[in-house]
């Protein structure tokens, strides 16, 4: 599984590169994002984490795929992964946590908890600042771990 986890590395440092070269963004200026920006970016890359690491496994069937990155990806599966994860977490991803926990996203889910559904936004938040900034070490660590957490 690690040499997936390798070219998933790979390829958000090569997609990270296109934004961030062509925008010339810092870390202040990505630390300022409003906070659903860094969700929606973090949204797609934990996806695509899920996604690869559930194809490692072997090729099934996409509908058993689909039932297994739901326990991953539901905002009530992200919410507990935050909550198994806060104590790993530095000062600052937990701030950034707490900053995506706490924006007002105008939207109500149709199918999860609102407190659920607000600690997935800070969850993807963290995950889309980590990848901004470019600190794919931090962010495969995080990965790893979730990998190796029985979502039954």
């Amino acid at each position: 599984m690690m040499n997936e986890f390798n070219n998933l590395e790979d390829l958000l440092k090569q997609t990270r590169e296109l934004l961030i070269e062509k925008e010339n963004l810092s870390t202040s200026d990505i630390r300022m994002y409003n906070p659903l920006v860094l969700a929606y970016i973090g949204d797609s890359v934990y996806d695509t984490f899920i996604r690869t690491m559930l194809v490692s496994g072997g090729s099934i069937q996409v509908n058993k795929l689909h039932k297994r990155a739901i326990k991953f990806v539901q905002a009530k599966a992200q919410a507990e992964i935050t909550e198994e994860l806060h104590n790993i977490l530095t000062e600052e991803e937990q701030d950034m946590v707490r900053r995506g926990r706490n924006t007002k996203s105008g939207t109500v889910p149709k199918n999860a908890d609102i407190n659920d559904y607000r600690y997935a936004t800070g969850f993807e938040a963290l995950i889309g600042y980590l990848y901004l900034i470019g600190n794919t070490k931090r962010l495969m660590e995080i990965f790893e771990l979730i990998a190796k957490m029985d979502r039954k």
